[in-house]
């Protein structure tokens, strides 16, 4: 019986060969590789298909498109335009409102794109000058969201930011500009700045210097109170005070704005009056004009602004109201023999807001002018004896 067992227990297929060792070769299975799966994610959804762009003809020549719901650009161009930092970078301004796109085209300013309301805004611009932009109709409750203005004209225009020295200005500003400058020296606030701006356009200046430390010009803010100024007289911004006499003519005489009056105790009664004549500047007096130190030790004499000191060509520096006048302004003054103008107030009033001090100044200036060549052409017409 065993060995009958061993017989039926043995193997029936061939046996196998030992190894070279004398072991017998045990046989592995082979194992196909094993592929690993990631786990799937949720497919995106592809992206929606851009809006359809349909175009219309406002005039032969003269096409728009007309932006599709959900279009963003408006609102992106706006908030961009804003940025200090993107007008220095990329040279571009935001302008809203007809008269000041208008006034910009007719200067010679670059429109880029325009966003309007109505065909009509369209209608009302020159049309030579808006062909080279991208002209864009959208609703007006968007441009609305986006508008600065309590009012929206429903008129809003990106532009290249206007090189003062490639603008044409208009005729009648050129025919009445006088050789008289403005120097703006820390004028911080929007507000004021647009409206020396304005005051400078109106007296007639040949030009308007910025100092590093005032606003950027061409902040919306400053766009708004300028009412078209900064398009009737060039503007030079973020000048230092090393450069800035380059960009003052020959012979020139710096006088600065001032509220410091040293002579206060001892001026006549009824000396914050301005002159009886209407029609002449009044001569200085010593006694109405001491003179003042500046921080650097010049001395720079003081008189009312109504006396005589505009001789051309003449520029005046007027400080921001919290600093005040730099010491570069007061040292370019006495470098110049140039004075400080005082405009005597009330006393207990603390000074006059900047704007209102350089209205005030630009306009007494440009008076004396006036009145110095009216003289002059008077003497050249008289008869030589002969």
């Amino acid at each position: 019986w065993p060995a009958l067992w061993r017989a039926l227990l043995r193997p029936r297929g061939p046996r196998a060969q030992p190894g070279p060792g004398g072991r017998r070769g045990v046989q592995a299975l082979r194992r196909s590789p094993v592929r690993v799966l990631q786990p799937q994610s949720p497919r995106e959804p592809p992206p929606p298909p851009p809006p359809a762009v349909e175009r219309s003809a406002a005039a032969p020549g003269l096409c728009y498109e007309k932006a599709a719901a959900g279009d963003r650009r408006l609102g992106k161009v706006v908030t961009i335009a804003k940025s200090k930092k993107f007008r220095d970078n990329h040279g571009k301004v935001l302008l809203e409102g007809h008269r000041l796109i208008k006034d910009a085209l007719e200067a010679g300013a670059v429109p880029q794109t325009l966003f309007f309301s109505t065909v009509r805004h369209l209608k009302l611009l020159p049309e030579a000058e808006i062909k080279r932009a991208s002209l864009v109709k959208v609703k007006f409750e968007d441009i609305k969201t986006w508008s600065d203005l309590v009012t929206p004209q429903g008129l809003l225009g990106i532009f290249s930011k206007p090189d003062p020295a490639k603008m044409s200005y208009p005729a009648a500003q050129l025919a009445n500009s006088l050789p008289l400058l403005l120097i703006c020296d820390n004028i911080r606030d929007p507000g004021n700045l647009g409206t020396i701006l304005r005051s400078a356009a109106g007296a007639g200046c040949e030009k308007v210097l910025l100092t590093k430390g005032c606003v950027d010009p061409w902040e919306p803010k400053v766009l708004r109170a300028g009412m078209g100024a900064h398009f009737r007289v060039p503007i030079i911004a973020s000048l230092d005070w090393e450069s800035l006499p380059t960009n003052l003519p020959a012979g020139i005489q710096v006088c600065v704005a001032d509220n410091n009056d040293p002579s206060s105790t001892s001026l006549p009664r009824g000396a914050a009056s301005a002159p009886a004549s209407p029609t002449a500047p009044v001569k200085s007096s010593p006694k109405a004009a001491p003179e003042h130190e500046d921080e650097e030790g010049a001395a720079i004499p003081v008189q009312h602004y109504y006396e005589d000191w505009a001789r051309a060509p003449v520029a005046v520096v007027v400080g921001g109201e919290t600093q005040g006048l730099s010491p570069a302004a007061l040292g370019l003054a006495a470098s110049t023999g140039g004075r400080r103008l005082l405009i005597p107030v009330v006393p207990g009033v603390d000074s006059l807001n900047s704007a209102i001090a350089a209205g005030i100044l630009l306009f007494e200036g440009r008076r004396q002018l006036l009145w110095r060549h009216k003289q002059e052409d008077g003497r050249q017409k008289l008869p030589v004896p002969g």
